[in-house]
């Protein structure tokens, strides 16, 4: 029987990345494939999720963002208590007999206790990262979110005393130089959005560099992480939207029942099912500077999808300049990865 349930549980990758067979990219290279793949993985979903969450903010004008993330925490977490129970995946890197199938929370107290810091951290990402896409159109979102990375930098040396070599600083300067110069333009149009995604970044910095720091220490695995997450920050979300009074103007929003969003909807909280998973994998994989960079390198697929769905921002010549300068400060810190400088 345990044999069996572990072989059922290699069907979908998780986030032990010590796997022996999963060999470089080539030879030097710090990035294994299936570090790369979780790369791209998490980029697909990620412009994806992006889209979806801006139809739903802004082109049916959905008033209440922490509704959209407690639907997608809920969506997650009953996918992955479904996957649990048909033993299709495990919740740690080697799978403990001592939790049963039986047990409330399916992982041990102690480990949802370890986790809190990473759960507190991922609400504060989920709700600042959902109301910063409101206020500010899709270019201009990516193009500010883009400073992340230093913010990645600090936090990754203060809580790990992680450094990084001249090349890889350049290529970070070098994003957030382009990025300055495709927002130079638009410095004034909305303040209070501008603030948001700036606090979204700072948020997003310490969610991922806690990822890389407990995810290895507490045993868990991508999926493992999740559950934590849904457990911890279901309740308090759902308590927030309520005493918010988001619950009743979600029942009152006129539309509610329009197939056009609830498909916009249901999409959504699929992908962010996805995409969660895929930060979580790319992050223990690779680390959260890479996983941070993964997010300017697909920036480029979101901004023409943008542009193209929202409108929005025109593109001027500072700001086609800054986007490249950001594309290629993206592509020089991918290449010093794979090189493994």
């Amino acid at each position: 029987m345990a044999s069996s349930t572990s072989m059922k549980n290699q069907i979908l990758p998780i986030s032990d990345s010590s796997r022996s067979g999963d060999e470089s990219l080539f030879k030097g290279s710090a990035m294994t494939k299936r570090g790369a793949f979780a790369a791209i993985f998490y980029m697909i979903c990620a412009v994806l999720l992006v889209m979806f969450n801006k139809a739903a903010l802004s082109s049916y004008s959905f008033p209440c963002a922490n509704v959209i993330t407690l639907f997608q925490m809920i969506c997650s977490t009953s996918i992955l208590y479904a996957m649990r129970r048909w033993k299709m995946i495990s919740f740690t890197v080697v799978e403990s007999r001592s939790v049963s199938d039986n047990s409330a929370t399916l992982v041990p107290v102690k480990t949802l206790v370890h986790t809190l810091p990473l759960a507190i951290s991922y609400l504060l990402y989920m709700l600042a990262s959902m109301e910063s896409v409101r206020g500010v159109n899709v270019p201009m979102y990516t193009t500010l979110r883009r400073t992340t990375v230093v913010f990645t930098m600090i936090v990754e040396y203060l809580l790990t005393g992680q450094k990084y070599t001249s090349p890889v600083v350049g290529s970070v300067g070098l994003i957030v130089f382009g990025a300055f110069i495709a927002g130079s333009r638009d410095l004034s149009y909305d303040s209070y959005g501008y603030a948001i995604v700036f606090i979204s970044n700072i948020t997003t910095a310490i969610y991922l560099a806690t990822i890389s720091r407990i995810g290895k220490s507490s045993g868990l695995n991508s999926f493992g992480l999740m559950w934590c997450n849904g457990l911890i920050c279901g309740p308090i979300l759902l308590f927030w939207t309520f005493i918010r009074g988001d619950l009743e103007m979600t029942l009152n929003f006129p539309h509610l029942y329009s197939p056009g969003f609830q498909a916009v909807m249901l999409l959504s909280c699929i992908l962010a099912f996805f995409l969660n998973y895929s930060v979580f994998l790319n992050t223990t994989l690779n680390s959260a500077l890479t996983q941070t960079m993964c997010g300017n390198l697909k920036d480029l697929f979101t901004v023409g999808l943008g542009w193209l769905l929202f409108r929005g921002l025109p593109f001027d010549l500072l700001n086609v300049v800054g986007q490249m300068l950001g594309f290629i400060g993206s592509g020089l810190y991918a290449y010093c990865k794979l090189k493994g400088k």
